[in-house]
């Protein structure tokens, strides 16, 4: 088998082919291939394909989700986040949840549209959406399609509640709306950082903000009046839970007002790429790290059980749960709990309904 190589801008170290495919493909070094004569990584372009919904709105009936309805504009994510709990889903479409989900990215370019029809339909009764539940809608590719910004400006006309997810500095780009919707109490916004240090992120997140940048946001979306959580997620064991306080420490003095936290899952392909990649990029700390994962999920890699799937469970998971409780009080994070108004929504008027209102006075 070939060694892994890392990719230039990427997460995965590899591109195992889908668990739906009955042809398998693999990698292999028969030892003629020439050595590069320099230290240059090799690239992959991002492919940027259409994916022609039906529908917009999603939705979830799991207990532990703090929603159960969501948008993602995106299937696939740049960011290429090795531990990104949404890769399995690539293989869904006969890609890999490898290089494949960071590389081939699909976009809705009818989002806001079909939003707009769903919210207008006659039984449609308003409750909180979130968007960027499974891969971020503020992916580099949102810079240019502007996909996301199309869909908080139909939740604006709606006065439809919305909260939204990201690691990138790009939301600030929809302070406007944001802001505007969060003074109707319509919008809140979570910032997930797992680092400060921008070495870690940079290898875990290749192509998300750097840590300084995610706090800028936090900072710009709070002045703006948005209320805004820090995601502290994933915490994995021995590489980056010792940096819980400082983060939370960080985004509260930036001004964030909430925090909340998420235990690495590894389920399906995840488990692998995520093992390929702590082998190549932390050598020295792989078995450590590995080992204390399964001690905060009873012996095994990854425990599905609802209730226990996002935190872990046992003395390495109790510990992790004290310290951010810990750091939350000291912080006055999660001292008030915002909720959303779901009463202001209304179906804004079509061209032609005013007039028809005119004529019938």
């Amino acid at each position: 088998m070939a060694k892994t190589t890392p990719i230039k801008g990427r997460g995965a170290r590899s591109n195992a082919t889908s668990r739906y495919i009955a042809d398998k493909r693999e990698a292999f070094d028969d030892g003629w291939e020439p050595e590069a004569e320099d230290d240059t990584l090799p690239r992959l372009d991002t492919q940027l394909r259409p994916d022609h919904a039906r529908k917009i709105i999603s939705t979830n009936d799991s207990p532990d989700i703090g929603f159960d309805r969501s948008i993602n504009p995106y299937k696939g994510c740049e960011h290429g986040c090795i531990y990104c709990y949404a890769r399995p889903n690539h293989a869904y479409l006969g890609l890999s949840p490898g290089q494949d989900f960071e590389t081939r990215i699909f976009f809705k370019p009818e989002a806001a549209r079909l939003l707009e029809a769903e919210l207008s339909a006659r039984r449609y009764r308003p409750k909180l959406i979130h968007i960027g539940g499974d891969t971020d809608p503020y992916q580099p590719a949102e810079k240019s399609l502007k996909i996301t910004r199309s869909v908080l400006e139909v939740m604006d006309r709606f006065n439809h509640p919305v909260s939204i997810i990201t690691k990138s500095h790009l939301i600030t780009r929809d302070v406007d709306i944001l802001g505007r919707m969060a003074r109707r109490n319509l919008a809140g916004a979570c910032i997930s950082i797992t680092t400060l240090d921008r070495t870690l992120a940079r290898d875990m997140e290749p192509r998300a903000a750097t840590p300084q940048r995610r706090l800028d946001a936090i900072r710009t979306l709070s002045e703006a009046g948005v209320p805004v959580m820090v995601g502290f997620a994933p915490v994995i064991p021995g590489l980056n839970d010792q940096e819980l306080e400082a983060v939370l420490e960080a985004a509260a003095q930036a001004g964030a007002t909430r925090a909340m936290f998420v235990t690495l899952r590894l389920p399906l392909e995840i488990k692998d790429l995520f093992r390929e990649w702590l082998a190549d990029a932390r050598p020295d700390r792989a078995s450590k790290i590995m080992s204390l994962i399964r001690q905060a999920r009873g012996g095994r890699d990854y425990d599905p059980e609802w209730g226990s799937r996002m935190r872990g469970s046992g003395p390495v998971a109790d510990l992790i749960a004290q310290r951010f409780a810990a750091a939350c009080r000291r912080h006055r994070l999660n001292t008030d709990r915002v909720e959303l108004d779901l009463k202001s929504f209304r179906v804004p008027p079509r061209p032609g309904d005013q007039l028809g209102l005119f004529d019938a006075a």
